[in-house]
């Protein structure tokens, strides 16, 4: 078939690769988002999904809006039978939709129709599922709600943060792509409506989303620093600044001080460790990023700014 790749992030080009591996297809060209400004001079920078397609010498389409007109006209006139999409960025309007013959297939990494949107990885690590997964499924309106083609299952590892985990998906869902693209050439492929039970949904998470509560139990704070890593990344306050906290222990390796207990949010550093309370019990913080400075190790931190004693994150 002839395809018109949709995708913009890092996570995208894995399944741009395996298309452009399949000997069967060709992907004619390649949409996505607008260059974006990013770095410390701000210069405007090419997607990974474009400089990985320029790269290929695959022709690049960077509309402001897939409404735009100019865009919908080279769209036609390349004529796809099928675009396959992911993490594109920009909702489709259905003058785009109805251009190729299979309409679009998007790659989404989740077990539809469990976390339709945005940041499903992040929702499944924060709701501490234990098995999630990818899914194929033809593109309607509505939020990721089309019929699904095929999916594959990923067990959540206990450690994994979100960028582990979309790691994963991205390398196995981009076989799911390719072959769901081959089910289709070949009709051999049906999408099946999706369920009515067991929707739930995945916005994208704010920075305030990724504030950490203290007062949650170990777990909780867990889930959140491991669903917000690496973005938007979960922070605390300290002396009236932001800290990241990268990784922590929920199970300290360490037991504390005879007879001491912390209360929610209270530091205590040790020669190597560095506790702080939870609403249940304390947790050991591993690495942490103070604001404006690089990430360290959590005992290196606490050395550097001296906590004292009953000192408290969040405050």
């Amino acid at each position: 078939m002839k395809l018109v790749f949709a995708g913009t992030p890092e996570v995208a080009v894995p399944a741009l690769d395996a298309l452009l591996a399949a000997e069967r297809h060709e992907v004619a060209a390649v949409v996505t988002r607008p260059d974006a400004r990013a770095g410390r001079g701000r210069r405007l920078v090419p997607s990974p999904v474009a400089l990985r397609a320029e790269e290929k010498g695959i022709e690049v389409l960077k509309p402001a809006r897939p409404r735009d007109e100019d865009f919908l006209a080279r769209l036609r006139a390349i004529g796809p039978d099928c675009c396959p999409v992911v993490a594109y960025g920009a909702l489709l309007p259905r003058t785009a939709l109805d251009v190729p013959a299979h309409g679009w297939v998007n790659l989404h990494f989740s077990l539809l129709p469990a976390w339709r949107g945005a940041a499903p990885v992040q929702h499944a690590l924060l709701a501490g599922d234990e098995m999630t997964g990818a899914s194929t499924f033809l593109i309607e309106e509505g939020l990721d709600s089309g019929p699904v083609y095929g999916v594959i299952t990923e067990e959540v590892r206990h450690t994994d943060t979100s960028g582990d985990l979309l790691a994963r998906l991205a390398v196995a869902g981009s076989g799911l792509l390719a072959a769901t693209m081959d089910g289709i050439e070949d009709g051999t492929l049906r999408a099946v409506p999706q369920p009515d039970e067991g929707i739930s949904l995945a916005p994208k998470l704010s920075v305030e989303n990724a504030r950490i509560d203290w007062a949650a139990p170990a777990l909780r704070v867990d889930r959140l620093v491991r669903g917000c890593t690496p973005a938007p990344g979960a922070w605390t306050v300290f002396r009236g600044d932001r800290l990241k906290v990268l990784a922590l222990t929920p199970q300290p390796g360490h037991a504390l001080p005879e007879g001491r207990d912390l209360a929610a949010g209270e530091l205590l550093a040790g020669k190597n460790s560095v506790w702080v309370g939870t609403g249940s019990h304390p947790v050991e913080l591993r690495q942490v990023q103070p604001q404006g400075k690089k990430p360290m190790g959590a005992a290196d931190w606490a050395r550097g700014v001296r906590t004292g004693e009953g000192e408290r994150l969040g405050e």
